[in-house]
């Protein structure tokens, strides 16, 4: 830190005072990540912050394009790591898409089924974390183990692993889920409804909670299209813009769900808006069970060819199925050339990969549009003003996860 000493000017006697410097990070808890802050205070007023990035960054993009389509899925886990299967579903639309492959009926219920177990686990980090780093220790304790550990074994049962989990596939999913499983899933969702009303009532009048959230970090329509912001920021400004719902992908133009929205955009705004969204997500995980158990809910996992291996009996019996099961996980798979933008509604915001294929089995190109990054620019213009204090509560209402920013 670079301190606020004054200093007087030999020629006209007047005292001076400089701007007080501080560092926020990078190992502060309440950065949500390797994040360095450097701000300028006047007092405890903030004048500038100016994050600086890049104390994690390992090459993610640059890894990928030396790899093949199939080695690079992992990757996706590791950017959000607190919403893994969101990642997932980006890339794995992007090169169905390239290839023209349909993922069967059953593996796209099982991919809204997972998005949305990991809409609701981002989210009670999110609230339960930045309402810690306002002040208030009980509801990390409440929510995480209904809210975090329970979906993550739900994701360790259908996939084997609790966060780095590589579920979706092109062309589908790894492999199916159990009737048991579902059953599970279904009898969580009321308790975890009722833990949500216990964090409302912890949390939404509280006074404290509230004085340091109301007029924080307020979001006008207009710095949404100039930051390019998305998900619960530009839904906080009253912007009914949801990808689920604008550009509707893998069958939710099937379920019943609401955009909740915001009025005054700010902090406090953002926080009733993400609770909502997690009973919405709670409604369409119940949705998906009901869809999975109907009887065209019912068959593979997988589209079957040249992007996905064969059953396990046929390889038994047929010595092609063998064959490219072998090369299939040693060469990978070639998509046609061609470029291709594709986005999700991940719980942070517009989650996006773009591809440029040259026709061979890695991308020539592989760019990550992440919705972290483009919110991490306005912290300086919406700190500005605001006192030290309030930079936690700014930094937890944008939802920043460092590992989809120093990618």
């Amino acid at each position: 830190m670079d301190g606020s000493k004054g200093f007087e000017d030999v020629r006209t006697g007047e005292q001076t005072i400089r701007n007080f410097n501080l560092n926020v990070g990078p190992q502060h808890p309440a950065t949500h990540g390797v994040l360095r802050l450097v701000t300028e205070l006047d007092g405890e007023i903030v004048e500038r912050a100016d994050p600086h990035i890049g104390l994690l960054h390992r090459g993610t993009e640059k890894l990928m394009e030396s790899r093949t389509y199939l080695q690079n899925a992992p990757y996706m886990d590791r950017l959000d790591y607190s919403a893994p299967m969101n990642q997932e579903h980006s890339f794995c639309l992007a090169i169905e898409k390239m290839t023209g492959v349909q993922a069967p009926r059953r593996s796209q219920l099982l991919r809204v089924l997972m998005a949305e177990l990991s809409r609701i686990g981002n989210h009670v980090m999110n609230v339960t974390t930045a309402a810690m780093d306002v002040g208030a220790l009980t509801p990390p304790l409440w929510g995480f183990e209904l809210g975090r550990e329970e979906v993550y074994t739900f994701f360790e049962r259908a996939s084997g692993a609790r966060m780095h989990c590589n579920y979706f596939r092109p062309g589908g999913v790894h492999q199916d889920v159990t009737p048991d499983l579902l059953d599970d899933i279904e009898a969580w969702a009321p308790k975890f409804l009722k833990v949500l009303d216990d964090l409302d009532g912890l949390l939404t009048e509280n006074r404290i909670f509230k004085q340091r959230t109301v007029d924080i970090c307020v979001v006008s329509e207009q710095d949404v299209y100039d930051w390019a912001m998305t998900g619960p920021m530009a839904r906080s400004a009253g912007l009914a813009w949801d990808l689920r719902r604008t550009q509707p992908y893998d069958l939710y133009d099937e379920f019943d769900f609401q955009i909740p929205l915001g009025k005054n955009g700010d902090c406090y705004d953002r926080y009733l808006l993400r609770m909502e969204e997690m009973r919405q997500s709670t409604s369409i995980v119940l949705q998906a069970i009901e869809k999975l158990r109907a009887p065209d809910g019912q068959g593979d996992v997988l589209a079957r060819g040249k992007l996905t291996p064969p059953k396990r009996a046929d390889m038994k019996t047929s010595m092609e199925a063998l064959i490219h099961h072998f090369k299939l996980y040693s060469e990978g798979f070639k998509i046609p050339a061609g470029e291709i933008y594709c986005a999700t509604e991940a719980p942070k915001g517009e989650m996006a990969v773009y591809i440029v294929s040259d026709g061979s089995n890695k991308p020539y190109r592989l760019r990550l549009r992440t919705p972290g990054f483009a919110h991490l620019q306005t912290t300086g213009y919406y700190c500005k003003g605001h006192q030290l204090a309030d930079i936690p509560a700014v930094i937890g209402t944008l939802d920043i996860v460092f590992g989809e920013i120093d990618r």
